[in-house]
Protein backbone atom coordinates (compact mmCIF):
# COMPACT_ATOMS: atom_id res chain seq x y z
CA UNK A 1 0.00 0.00 0.00
CA UNK A 2 1.20 3.51 -0.82
CA UNK A 3 0.65 5.90 2.11
CA UNK A 4 0.60 9.69 2.10
CA UNK A 5 1.05 11.37 5.50
CA UNK A 6 0.12 14.94 6.43
CA UNK A 7 0.32 16.77 9.75
CA UNK A 8 -1.13 20.05 11.01
CA UNK A 9 -0.27 21.98 14.14
CA UNK A 10 2.46 21.40 16.67
CA UNK A 11 5.83 19.65 16.67
CA UNK A 12 4.27 16.84 18.70
CA UNK A 13 1.98 16.07 15.76
CA UNK A 14 5.02 16.03 13.48
CA UNK A 15 6.82 13.62 15.80
CA UNK A 16 3.79 11.33 15.89
CA UNK A 17 3.54 11.30 12.11
CA UNK A 18 7.20 10.31 11.85
CA UNK A 19 6.42 7.42 14.18
CA UNK A 20 3.45 6.38 12.04
CA UNK A 21 5.64 6.50 8.94
CA UNK A 22 8.13 4.11 10.54
CA UNK A 23 5.30 1.79 11.54
CA UNK A 24 3.85 1.74 8.02
CA UNK A 25 7.26 0.97 6.50
CA UNK A 26 7.97 -1.76 9.04
CA UNK A 27 4.60 -3.29 8.12
CA UNK A 28 5.66 -3.44 4.46
CA UNK A 29 3.97 -0.32 3.07
CA UNK A 30 5.51 2.61 1.20
CA UNK A 31 5.40 6.30 2.13
CA UNK A 32 4.83 8.48 -0.95
CA UNK A 33 5.22 12.17 -1.76
CA UNK A 34 1.75 13.09 -3.00
CA UNK A 35 -1.85 12.25 -2.18
CA UNK A 36 -2.54 11.62 -5.86
CA UNK A 37 -0.40 8.48 -5.91
CA UNK A 38 -1.58 7.12 -2.54
CA UNK A 39 -3.82 4.19 -1.69
CA UNK A 40 -4.24 5.67 1.80
CA UNK A 41 -3.99 9.23 3.12
CA UNK A 42 -3.47 9.82 6.85
CA UNK A 43 -4.14 13.28 8.30
CA UNK A 44 -3.01 14.20 11.83
CA UNK A 45 -5.25 17.13 12.80
CA UNK A 46 -5.13 20.05 15.24
CA UNK A 47 -7.86 21.65 17.34
CA UNK A 48 -5.99 24.15 19.52
CA UNK A 49 -8.01 27.04 18.03
CA UNK A 50 -11.11 27.37 15.89
CA UNK A 51 -8.80 28.40 13.05
CA UNK A 52 -6.91 25.13 13.45
CA UNK A 53 -10.18 23.19 13.29
CA UNK A 54 -11.08 25.05 10.09
CA UNK A 55 -7.70 24.21 8.56
CA UNK A 56 -8.17 20.57 9.52
CA UNK A 57 -11.53 20.46 7.72
CA UNK A 58 -10.00 22.14 4.68
CA UNK A 59 -7.17 19.60 4.64
CA UNK A 60 -9.68 16.74 4.75
CA UNK A 61 -11.56 18.17 1.78
CA UNK A 62 -8.34 18.76 -0.19
CA UNK A 63 -7.28 15.17 0.33
CA UNK A 64 -10.71 13.97 -0.75
CA UNK A 65 -10.52 16.04 -3.94
CA UNK A 66 -6.93 15.09 -4.75
CA UNK A 67 -7.67 11.40 -5.19
CA UNK A 68 -11.24 10.14 -5.27
CA UNK A 69 -10.14 6.49 -5.07
CA UNK A 70 -7.86 6.76 -2.04
CA UNK A 71 -8.82 5.71 1.47
CA UNK A 72 -8.69 8.44 4.13
CA UNK A 73 -7.86 8.06 7.83
CA UNK A 74 -8.12 11.08 10.14
CA UNK A 75 -6.56 11.25 13.60
CA UNK A 76 -5.31 13.91 16.04
CA UNK A 77 -6.99 16.38 18.37
CA UNK A 78 -9.85 17.28 16.02
CA UNK A 79 -10.61 13.58 15.62
CA UNK A 80 -10.44 13.13 19.39
CA UNK A 81 -12.82 15.98 20.18
CA UNK A 82 -15.35 15.90 17.34
CA UNK A 83 -15.20 12.53 15.53
CA UNK A 84 -18.81 12.65 14.36
CA UNK A 85 -18.27 16.04 12.76
CA UNK A 86 -15.49 14.47 10.68
CA UNK A 87 -17.65 11.50 9.71
CA UNK A 88 -20.38 13.89 8.63
CA UNK A 89 -18.00 15.40 6.08
CA UNK A 90 -18.32 12.13 4.15
CA UNK A 91 -15.73 9.96 2.40
CA UNK A 92 -13.64 9.48 5.56
CA UNK A 93 -12.93 5.77 5.98
CA UNK A 94 -11.46 5.78 9.49
CA UNK A 95 -11.46 8.23 12.41
CA UNK A 96 -8.84 7.41 15.05
CA UNK A 97 -8.65 9.11 18.46
CA UNK A 98 -5.42 10.32 20.05
CA UNK A 99 -5.75 7.50 22.56
CA UNK A 100 -5.67 4.92 19.76
CA UNK A 101 -3.18 6.67 17.47
CA UNK A 102 -0.41 4.24 18.39
CA UNK A 103 -2.51 1.41 16.91
CA UNK A 104 -3.51 3.29 13.76
CA UNK A 105 -1.51 1.08 11.38
CA UNK A 106 -3.04 -2.11 12.75
CA UNK A 107 -6.52 -0.60 12.65
CA UNK A 108 -6.03 0.49 9.04
CA UNK A 109 -4.93 -3.00 8.03
CA UNK A 110 -7.76 -4.68 9.92
CA UNK A 111 -10.70 -2.36 9.36
CA UNK A 112 -9.84 -1.40 5.79
CA UNK A 113 -8.77 -4.97 5.00
CA UNK A 114 -5.27 -4.04 3.84
CA UNK A 115 -2.42 -6.53 4.14
CA UNK A 116 1.32 -6.26 3.64
CA UNK A 117 4.50 -8.15 4.42
CA UNK A 118 6.79 -6.58 7.02
CA UNK A 119 9.99 -5.12 5.62
CA UNK A 120 11.98 -5.09 8.84
CA UNK A 121 13.35 -1.59 8.13
CA UNK A 122 13.84 0.52 11.22
CA UNK A 123 13.79 3.95 9.62
CA UNK A 124 12.77 5.78 6.49
CA UNK A 125 13.77 9.08 4.91
CA UNK A 126 10.41 10.81 4.87
CA UNK A 127 9.03 13.13 2.20
CA UNK A 128 9.66 16.71 3.19
CA UNK A 129 6.68 18.98 2.66
CA UNK A 130 4.02 17.53 4.91
CA UNK A 131 6.07 16.72 7.99
CA UNK A 132 7.78 20.10 8.25
CA UNK A 133 11.15 18.30 8.17
CA UNK A 134 12.96 20.49 5.68
CA UNK A 135 15.65 17.91 4.94
CA UNK A 136 15.56 14.19 5.64
CA UNK A 137 17.94 13.20 8.45
CA UNK A 138 18.44 16.83 9.58
CA UNK A 139 16.13 17.57 12.54
CA UNK A 140 14.38 14.74 14.39
CA UNK A 141 11.35 15.39 16.61
CA UNK A 142 11.35 12.93 19.51
CA UNK A 143 8.20 12.65 21.62
CA UNK A 144 9.02 12.31 25.31
CA UNK A 145 5.57 12.69 26.87
CA UNK A 146 1.92 13.31 26.13
CA UNK A 147 -1.01 14.89 27.94
CA UNK A 148 -1.21 17.71 30.47
CA UNK A 149 -2.38 18.09 34.07
CA UNK A 150 -2.52 21.89 34.01
CA UNK A 151 -5.84 23.73 34.11
CA UNK A 152 -5.33 26.73 31.85
CA UNK A 153 -8.86 28.01 31.41
CA UNK A 154 -8.61 28.59 27.64
CA UNK A 155 -6.99 25.31 26.58
CA UNK A 156 -8.71 22.35 24.96
CA UNK A 157 -5.49 20.34 24.61
CA UNK A 158 -5.77 18.93 28.14
CA UNK A 159 -9.13 17.45 27.17
CA UNK A 160 -7.94 16.26 23.75
CA UNK A 161 -4.69 14.72 24.99
CA UNK A 162 -5.61 13.45 28.45
CA UNK A 163 -3.47 13.25 31.58
CA UNK A 164 0.28 13.72 31.71
CA UNK A 165 2.22 10.55 30.92
CA UNK A 166 5.92 10.14 30.19
CA UNK A 167 7.76 7.75 27.92
CA UNK A 168 10.31 5.59 29.77
CA UNK A 169 13.70 7.23 29.83
CA UNK A 170 15.33 4.19 28.23
CA UNK A 171 12.91 4.36 25.28
CA UNK A 172 13.61 8.05 24.67
CA UNK A 173 17.35 7.46 24.89
CA UNK A 174 17.13 4.54 22.47
CA UNK A 175 15.18 6.63 19.94
CA UNK A 176 17.67 9.49 20.18
CA UNK A 177 20.54 7.06 19.60
CA UNK A 178 18.70 5.60 16.59
CA UNK A 179 18.08 9.04 15.09
CA UNK A 180 21.71 10.06 15.58
CA UNK A 181 22.88 6.81 13.97
CA UNK A 182 20.54 7.51 11.04
CA UNK A 183 22.33 10.81 10.40
CA UNK A 184 20.19 13.39 12.16
CA UNK A 185 22.23 16.39 13.26
CA UNK A 186 19.63 17.81 15.65
CA UNK A 187 17.12 16.22 18.01
CA UNK A 188 14.14 18.22 19.27
CA UNK A 189 12.47 16.92 22.46
CA UNK A 190 8.75 17.49 22.14
CA UNK A 191 5.43 16.81 23.87
CA UNK A 192 2.37 18.61 25.20
CA UNK A 193 4.08 19.65 28.44
CA UNK A 194 7.70 18.48 28.36
CA UNK A 195 8.53 20.22 31.63
CA UNK A 196 6.26 17.72 33.39
CA UNK A 197 8.32 14.79 32.14
CA UNK A 198 8.75 12.20 34.89
CA UNK A 199 6.01 13.52 37.15
CA UNK A 200 3.68 10.60 36.45
CA UNK A 201 2.26 8.77 39.43
CA UNK A 202 4.60 6.00 40.59
CA UNK A 203 7.69 7.18 38.72
CA UNK A 204 11.10 7.59 40.30
CA UNK A 205 11.70 11.00 41.83
CA UNK A 206 14.98 11.47 39.99
CA UNK A 207 13.29 11.24 36.57
CA UNK A 208 12.74 14.72 35.17
CA UNK A 209 13.18 16.66 31.97
CA UNK A 210 16.51 17.95 33.20
CA UNK A 211 17.69 14.48 34.15
CA UNK A 212 16.70 13.30 30.69
CA UNK A 213 18.63 16.15 29.06
CA UNK A 214 21.71 15.28 31.12
CA UNK A 215 21.65 11.62 30.16
CA UNK A 216 21.13 12.36 26.45
CA UNK A 217 24.09 14.74 26.44
CA UNK A 218 26.19 12.27 28.41
CA UNK A 219 25.40 9.06 26.51
CA UNK A 220 24.86 10.13 22.90
CA UNK A 221 26.85 11.90 20.21
CA UNK A 222 23.98 14.18 19.18
CA UNK A 223 25.36 17.34 17.57
CA UNK A 224 22.45 19.48 18.74
CA UNK A 225 19.73 18.96 21.32
CA UNK A 226 16.81 21.41 21.30
CA UNK A 227 13.87 21.71 23.69
CA UNK A 228 10.42 22.60 22.44
CA UNK A 229 8.02 24.74 24.48
CA UNK A 230 8.64 24.88 28.25
CA UNK A 231 6.18 26.37 30.73
CA UNK A 232 7.79 29.17 32.77
CA UNK A 233 7.22 27.39 36.08
CA UNK A 234 9.21 24.38 34.83
CA UNK A 235 12.42 26.30 34.12
CA UNK A 236 14.36 26.15 37.37
CA UNK A 237 17.17 28.76 37.21
CA UNK A 238 19.51 26.11 38.64
CA UNK A 239 19.01 24.08 35.45
CA UNK A 240 20.30 26.88 33.25
CA UNK A 241 23.84 25.58 33.87
CA UNK A 242 23.03 22.69 31.54
CA UNK A 243 23.57 25.13 28.67
CA UNK A 244 27.29 25.10 29.47
CA UNK A 245 27.25 22.12 27.09
CA UNK A 246 27.30 23.85 23.71
CA UNK A 247 25.29 21.02 22.12
CA UNK A 248 22.18 22.19 24.00
CA UNK A 249 20.66 24.77 21.67
CA UNK A 250 20.51 28.32 23.01
CA UNK A 251 16.80 28.62 22.45
CA UNK A 252 14.00 28.72 25.03
CA UNK A 253 10.36 28.89 24.02
CA UNK A 254 8.57 30.20 27.11
CA UNK A 255 4.83 30.84 26.61
CA UNK A 256 3.97 34.16 28.27
CA UNK A 257 0.30 34.22 27.13
CA UNK A 258 -0.23 37.64 28.73
CA UNK A 259 1.88 40.37 30.29
CA UNK A 260 -0.94 41.41 32.63
CA UNK A 261 -1.29 39.76 36.06
CA UNK A 262 -5.08 40.04 36.13
CA UNK A 263 -5.37 38.34 32.76
CA UNK A 264 -2.87 35.66 33.76
CA UNK A 265 -4.98 34.90 36.82
CA UNK A 266 -8.13 34.45 34.74
CA UNK A 267 -6.14 32.23 32.40
CA UNK A 268 -5.12 29.97 35.27
CA UNK A 269 -1.41 30.65 34.75
CA UNK A 270 0.66 30.18 37.91
CA UNK A 271 3.11 33.09 37.61
CA UNK A 272 3.12 36.86 37.45
CA UNK A 273 4.49 39.10 34.74
CA UNK A 274 7.38 40.16 36.98
CA UNK A 275 8.27 36.53 37.74
CA UNK A 276 8.33 35.79 34.03
CA UNK A 277 10.55 38.81 33.37
CA UNK A 278 12.96 37.74 36.12
CA UNK A 279 13.21 34.26 34.61
CA UNK A 280 14.02 35.70 31.19
CA UNK A 281 16.68 37.92 32.75
CA UNK A 282 18.25 34.93 34.52
CA UNK A 283 18.30 32.93 31.28
CA UNK A 284 19.96 35.75 29.37
CA UNK A 285 22.57 36.24 32.07
CA UNK A 286 23.47 32.54 32.09
CA UNK A 287 23.15 31.64 28.39
CA UNK A 288 24.94 34.11 26.09
CA UNK A 289 23.02 34.99 22.92
CA UNK A 290 20.02 32.87 23.93
CA UNK A 291 16.88 33.27 21.83
CA UNK A 292 13.75 33.64 23.95
CA UNK A 293 10.60 33.02 21.92
CA UNK A 294 7.05 33.12 23.23
CA UNK A 295 3.30 32.75 22.70
CA UNK A 296 0.84 35.55 23.49
CA UNK A 297 -2.97 35.48 23.48
CA UNK A 298 -4.84 38.72 22.81
CA UNK A 299 -8.51 39.40 23.43
CA UNK A 300 -8.90 36.97 26.32
CA UNK A 301 -12.32 37.30 28.04
CA UNK A 302 -12.36 40.35 30.30
CA UNK A 303 -9.19 41.85 28.79
CA UNK A 304 -9.72 45.61 29.01
CA UNK A 305 -7.83 48.14 26.94
CA UNK A 306 -5.63 48.87 29.97
CA UNK A 307 -4.89 45.17 30.47
CA UNK A 308 -4.01 44.73 26.82
CA UNK A 309 -1.67 47.74 26.91
CA UNK A 310 0.00 46.32 30.01
CA UNK A 311 0.60 43.08 28.13
CA UNK A 312 1.78 44.91 25.03
CA UNK A 313 4.31 46.96 26.99
CA UNK A 314 5.76 43.88 28.68
CA UNK A 315 6.17 42.08 25.36
CA UNK A 316 7.92 45.15 23.99
CA UNK A 317 10.22 45.31 27.03
CA UNK A 318 11.11 41.61 26.79
CA UNK A 319 12.55 41.91 23.28
CA UNK A 320 11.60 38.39 22.24
CA UNK A 321 13.42 36.76 19.32
CA UNK A 322 10.04 35.65 18.00
CA UNK A 323 6.47 36.21 19.21
CA UNK A 324 3.62 33.93 18.15
CA UNK A 325 0.40 35.93 18.54
CA UNK A 326 -2.95 34.18 18.88
CA UNK A 327 -6.37 35.82 18.87
CA UNK A 328 -8.35 34.23 21.70
CA UNK A 329 -10.51 31.41 20.37
CA UNK A 330 -13.34 30.11 22.56
CA UNK A 331 -13.13 26.34 22.87
CA UNK A 332 -16.32 24.54 23.89
CA UNK A 333 -15.76 22.72 27.18
CA UNK A 334 -13.22 25.17 28.60
CA UNK A 335 -13.97 27.58 31.50
CA UNK A 336 -12.95 30.62 29.46
CA UNK A 337 -15.67 29.94 26.90
CA UNK A 338 -18.34 30.68 29.52
CA UNK A 339 -16.67 33.73 31.03
CA UNK A 340 -18.43 37.07 30.84
CA UNK A 341 -17.07 40.09 28.97
CA UNK A 342 -16.03 38.24 25.83
CA UNK A 343 -13.95 40.55 23.63
CA UNK A 344 -15.41 41.31 20.20
CA UNK A 345 -13.74 39.81 17.09
CA UNK A 346 -12.93 43.28 15.73
CA UNK A 347 -11.12 44.26 18.92
CA UNK A 348 -9.25 40.96 19.00
CA UNK A 349 -8.15 41.51 15.42
CA UNK A 350 -6.91 45.04 16.12
CA UNK A 351 -5.02 43.91 19.21
CA UNK A 352 -3.48 41.05 17.27
CA UNK A 353 -2.14 43.47 14.66
CA UNK A 354 -0.67 45.73 17.34
CA UNK A 355 0.98 42.83 19.18
CA UNK A 356 2.36 41.36 15.96
CA UNK A 357 3.90 44.71 15.05
CA UNK A 358 5.71 44.85 18.39
CA UNK A 359 6.83 41.26 17.89
CA UNK A 360 8.11 42.04 14.39
CA UNK A 361 10.28 44.91 15.64
CA UNK A 362 11.66 42.82 18.51
CA UNK A 363 12.52 39.94 16.19
CA UNK A 364 14.27 42.26 13.76
CA UNK A 365 16.30 43.84 16.56
CA UNK A 366 17.35 40.38 17.75
CA UNK A 367 18.50 39.40 14.25
CA UNK A 368 20.26 42.71 13.68
CA UNK A 369 22.38 42.19 16.80
CA UNK A 370 24.11 39.24 15.10
CA UNK A 371 25.13 40.98 11.88
CA UNK A 372 28.87 40.60 11.37
CA UNK A 373 29.01 37.58 13.66
CA UNK A 374 30.03 34.06 12.61
CA UNK A 375 27.78 31.25 13.88
CA UNK A 376 27.27 27.58 13.08
CA UNK A 377 24.34 26.90 10.75
CA UNK A 378 22.64 23.55 10.20
CA UNK A 379 21.58 23.64 6.54
CA UNK A 380 18.21 22.01 5.99
CA UNK A 381 16.72 22.60 2.57
CA UNK A 382 17.18 24.22 -0.80
CA UNK A 383 14.60 26.62 -2.20
CA UNK A 384 14.25 28.66 -5.34
CA UNK A 385 15.92 32.05 -5.24
CA UNK A 386 15.03 35.20 -7.18
CA UNK A 387 14.54 34.75 -10.92
CA UNK A 388 17.73 36.71 -11.54
CA UNK A 389 19.79 34.42 -9.31
CA UNK A 390 21.93 31.70 -10.86
CA UNK A 391 21.78 29.44 -7.82
CA UNK A 392 19.04 28.27 -5.50
CA UNK A 393 19.01 29.38 -1.88
CA UNK A 394 19.95 27.15 1.02
CA UNK A 395 18.04 27.61 4.29
CA UNK A 396 19.26 26.64 7.73
CA UNK A 397 19.13 27.40 11.43
CA UNK A 398 21.64 28.52 14.00
CA UNK A 399 21.36 26.86 17.38
CA UNK A 400 19.71 30.06 18.69
CA UNK A 401 16.97 29.84 16.09
CA UNK A 402 18.09 32.35 13.50
CA UNK A 403 16.90 31.47 10.01
CA UNK A 404 19.85 31.87 7.63
CA UNK A 405 19.88 31.84 3.81
CA UNK A 406 22.81 31.55 1.47
CA UNK A 407 23.68 30.87 -2.17
CA UNK A 408 26.09 28.01 -2.57
CA UNK A 409 26.77 25.77 -5.52
CA UNK A 410 27.63 22.67 -3.54
CA UNK A 411 25.19 20.56 -1.57
CA UNK A 412 24.96 21.90 1.99
CA UNK A 413 22.09 19.64 3.07
CA UNK A 414 22.47 18.21 6.58
CA UNK A 415 25.82 19.87 7.16
CA UNK A 416 26.83 22.32 9.89
CA UNK A 417 29.12 25.11 8.73
CA UNK A 418 30.64 28.25 10.17
CA UNK A 419 28.71 31.06 8.50
CA UNK A 420 29.17 34.81 8.63
CA UNK A 421 25.88 36.69 9.04
CA UNK A 422 26.07 39.67 6.71
CA UNK A 423 22.62 41.21 6.09
CA UNK A 424 18.96 41.01 7.06
CA UNK A 425 16.83 39.01 4.63
CA UNK A 426 13.10 39.18 5.32
CA UNK A 427 12.45 37.25 8.49
CA UNK A 428 15.96 35.79 8.42
CA UNK A 429 19.59 36.66 7.76
CA UNK A 430 21.77 36.41 4.69
CA UNK A 431 24.90 34.35 5.39
CA UNK A 432 28.25 33.62 3.75
CA UNK A 433 29.61 30.13 4.37
CA UNK A 434 33.17 30.35 5.67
Amino acid sequence: MKVYLQSLGCKLNQSELESLARQFVQAGHTVVDTAGEADLCVLNTCAVTQTAVGKSRQAIRRLQRSNSSTRLAVTGCYAQMWPQEIRDLGNVDLVVSNEDKGHLVKRVEKELEIKAQGSGRAWISLPNSRLAIPQARTRAFVKIQDGCDNHCTYCIVRVARGKQRSRPQRDVLAEVETRVAAGYQEVVLTGVHIGAYGRDSGRRRDESLWGLVKIILMRTNVRRLRLSSIEPWDLDPACLRLWEDSRLCRHLHLPLQSGCDATLQRMGRSYTASQFAALVEAARETIPDVAITTDVIVGFPGESEAEFNESLHLVEAMGFARTHVFKYSARLGTPAATMSNQVSPLVRKARSRAMMEVGRHSAEAFRRAFLGRTLEVLWERQTKGPESAQKALWNGLTDNYLRVRTQKGRNLGNTITQTKLVALAGDGIWGEVC
